[in-house]
């Protein structure tokens, strides 16, 4: 048997070899449906090798026997596509081994066939070789069988297809990419066939093209299901799973270009459009110093970070978990953006609210103290001194001389008291009751003057009213004598021996105004702080009266209460001014 290559022949020769030794790899090291497809293209190295074989020798008897090899591939390629086309879509039936059999009855019928040709001449009615070209060829005069196979292909081809297509159309793009793959490898060579048939394209009028166009198709798909994964479940369980992570993910290569995204990304960047594979970070994060500087360390690594998003304050907590190589080298970065922005504001309630209980049992822990102390020392000061004096231990006289002493003490305690009794209302379930209502705000001042005018006139201290505003208040005019008596018995407990308290009021903007100030020792910028945040504290008065801290945590609750807002000024030294601002109502009107 003497053997003449040509490069028709070399060209199917080393191709075959090669698809045939891909498509036996694949089928021994890969599982599921990818292995059908394997077997589809080891047809296609069949037929391509032994006409590869049939175009390098140049006997009729040897031509036969290349020939008949050939059918091993070719009757059998078109049903092993449709039964890959039904593996790859997990088609199920009842029936399933009768339609296998049904779809190999023909193929294995086929190759019967053109093994016993001889004897019928079904398959060809004539075999003859010629000399139409460089080199020997057969001429094949075709029977009627020879049209039944290529039918049968055919329609095995556009079956498998139309399987594979209706299956993966509506599918994710990973899916219908590997589908337009499939399909093309299937149609490809079918193009080259039809040339074939029809006589438009033959090279020296004999040589079928067909196997070339397989053995090309599976040559770049064997390659392309061993580097790459091709129809594999694993890259599509990887792009599922990437858009099923809420967290934003974004993949940087170690020139900080995008590499991979995941669709909860783009919730995360402020212009999507920028998003794009090959995109520097430094494009998608120009405005983001910290994200920047995260991405440079390239380091394990979070942070914390605020974003402007759909005119929304988000907080995102951003990983960074870098790509490390063999010999430590880095290959790249994934950032993981979490939105905490719920996480963070139940936390800080939660913060906020601890601090609130641990000052809120401060002072009930200090009031409690209050009441033991403050309270129970004037009331037993005062019992023993009247049991004192109707035991005779002391005189009429000592007693009238103790009592203005007694009097104001007890002043302190009623204010105290009073204090005590409205702090208690309003830390029970539900609160106390704002009863709002209008009211004339100078005659309040004058009520709650002549109340303390008393104790300041001790200190000859005088109060003075300047009433400018023409407005009546609109609030609880309880709490805001209260406020008001606090306020003023402050002043005088911090006012020097002599100066002057003035109280004004004026109007501004829907608002009356009410100012208390002192001359007296003032505040420090610790104890404005406590004020303003509403945390209790306490200082001696310039006779080192004493104090509860309590007074001015009503008054600012109060204040709050009624829709109203406190302003305090002070310094060390030269005295403090408190504004009281509430809603008004109505104009007076002028005397």
């Amino acid at each position: 048997m003497e053997f003449v290559l040509n490069p028709f022949s070399i060209t199917l020769l080393l191709s075959g070899l090669l698809v045939g030794a891909l498509s036996l790899y694949i089928i021994f090291k890969v599982e599921g449906p990818i292995r059908w497809i394997a077997i589809t293209m080891l047809c296609a190295s069949i037929w391509g090798f032994f006409y590869g074989l049939e175009l390098s020798v140049s006997a009729k008897e040897t031509m036969m026997v290349f020939v008949k090899l050939q059918y091993l591939g070719i009757a059998f390629i078109g049903a092993f596509w449709i039964i890959f086309s039904l593996k790859y879509t997990s088609y199920k039936s009842k029936n399933y081994g009768l339609l296998i059999s049904l779809i190999l009855f023909i193929p294995i019928l086929t190759y019967l066939i053109v093994l016993t040709n001889e004897q019928h001449d079904v398959f060809y009615t004539s075999f003859e070789v010629v000399n139409l070209g460089p080199f020997p060829t057969a001429k094949i005069e075709t029977g009627p069988w020879y049209y039944i196979n290529m039918a049968y292909i055919y329609f095995a081809f556009a079956c498998g297809n139309l399987i594979i297509w209706k299956r993966f159309r509506f599918s994710d793009q990973l899916f219908k990419t590997q589908t337009r793959l499939m399909l093309l490898a299937g149609l490809f060579p079918l193009i080259f066939n039809i040339f074939y048939q029809s006589h438009i394209f033959r090279p020296f009028q004999v040589i079928d093209l067909t196997p070339f166009a397989f053995l090309l198709s599976y040559l770049i798909i064997g390659f392309a299901i061993l580097n790459y994964q091709l129809f594999n479940i694993k890259p599509i369980a990887r792009n599922k799973i990437m858009e099923a992570i809420t967290k934003g993910v974004l993949v940087l290569d170690s020139e900080t270009k995008i590499v991979d995204f995941n669709p909860a990304f783009l919730d995360f960047a402020n212009s999507s459009r920028e998003v794009k594979v090959t995109v520097k970070a430094e494009i998608i994060f120009k405005s983001r110093v910290d994200i920047l500087e995260l991405i440079s360390i390239g380091k394990a690594n979070i942070i914390e970070s605020k974003f402007q998003l759909q005119e929304k304050i988000k907080i995102f907590q951003i990983e960074a978990i870098p790509l490390v190589g063999r010999k430590s080298a880095n290959n790249g970065l994934v950032l993981l953006f979490d939105d905490i922005t719920e996480q963070k504001t139940i936390t800080e309630k939660l913060e906020t609210q601890a601090l609130e209980l641990q000052q809120l049992n401060d002072l009930k822990d200090k009031y409690f103290s209050i009441i033991s102390h403050d309270l129970k020392g004037p009331i037993f000061g005062v019992k023993e001194l009247i049991h004192m004096t109707n035991s005779g231990l002391v005189s009429q006289e000592e007693f009238m001389e103790m009592l203005p002493e007694v009097s104001r003490n007890m002043e302190q305690v009623a204010l105290l008291l009073e204090n005590l009794l409205a702090w208690s209302s309003s830390q029970l379930k539900g609160g106390e009751v704002v009863q709002i209502q209008e009211f004339d705000i100078h005659n309040t001042l004058i009520q709650q003057k002549s109340i303390l005018e008393r104790i300041a006139s001790e200190k000859k201290i005088e109060i003075l009213i300047d009433p400018q505003a023409k407005s009546t208040a609109m609030a609880d005019k309880n709490m805001v004598e209260l406020v008001v008596r606090n306020l003023i018995n402050n002043a005088i407990k911090f006012s020097e021996r002599g100066s002057k308290i003035k109280i004004s009021t004026h109007d501004e903007l829907g608002l009356v105004i009410i100012c208390i100030e002192d001359r007296g020792k003032g505040m420090s910028d610790l104890s404005l702080k406590k004020i303003k945040s509403g945390i209790s504290f306490t200082t001696t008065g310039q006779n080192n009266e004493s104090g509860t801290g309590l007074g001015l945590i009503l008054v600012k609750e109060y204040i709050h209460k009624n829709n109203g807002q406190l302003e305090v000024t002070s310094e060390e030294g030269k005295g403090s001014k408190f504004c009281i601002k509430l809603p008004a109502v109505a104009l007076r009107n002028n005397p």
